[in-house]
């Protein structure tokens, strides 16, 4: 519910703001809107929005140095882009699921035992339920980061996406079209967090809530 009021008051200061800034250095909420209009009747929204999602879908991570150098060596390719995105976020990863194991509780483990369930059976539903909540905490941290990382690396060597097309709105100063891509691009990224990471997340927490 505090995300309404936020959203409000956000609006408002950026709408002062831009008074006193001026429409060039700071476009209004309302010059931004059309932009956003302007390029979703152009298609070129969509398309690069599209680019962008599928390597966020297909990548967990990054650090500039990696990018930088896994185009180097692999070159301005898609596979690169990917793989240093990956590289970067998977230390992450293993270090949260690593976590998650060493808080296993040995009480339920012992009663997996004493009850002689099949070992399958005691990973799917005494080992799994435990570790679930890592694996959405690091799904979740993963996307909150990986969004931005991917930006950067459509910026440095990619030919389509959200993050090449705000860095030729850089190099034209079109500061407008490059609040307006950000906007877009961080609202379908909050949509996805609300709608399916933090459901999935609640339902992998469900079983203690349970037991508490």
């Amino acid at each position: 519910m505090l995300r309404v009021p936020s959203i409000a008051l956000l609006l408002i200061t950026w709408y002062a703001a831009s008074l006193f800034a001026g429409e060039r250095l700071l476009p209004g909420p309302e010059a931004v809107l059309a932009a956003i209009v302007a390029e979703a009747r152009s298609g070129a929204l969509a398309l690069h929005l599209a680019a962008t999602l599928a390597r966020v879908a297909l990548a967990f991570s990054l650090a500039m140095v990696i990018i930088i150098l896994a185009y180097i060596w692999g070159g301005l390719t898609e596979a690169a882009a990917i793989a240093a995105v990956a590289v970067n976020k998977l230390p992450n990863t293993i270090v949260t699921i690593r976590e998650g194991a060493r808080a296993l509780d040995p009480a339920l483990d012992e009663m997996a035992r004493v009850f002689a369930m099949p070992r399958a059976r005691a990973i799917r539903h005494v080992v799994m339920p435990q570790v679930a909540p890592y694996f959405a905490a690091a799904a979740r941290s993963g996307l909150s980061l990986v969004w931005k990382i991917v930006l950067v690396v459509e910026l440095l060597g990619r030919p389509n996406g959200v993050g090449f097309e705000m860095g030729i709105a850089f190099q034209l100063f079109d500061v407008t079209r490059i609040i307006a891509y950000a906007l877009v691009f961080v609202a379908v990224m909050l949509t996805i967090e609300t709608v399916v990471v933090q459901p999935l997340e609640r339902r992998a927490s469900r079983w203690r809530v349970r037991t508490a």
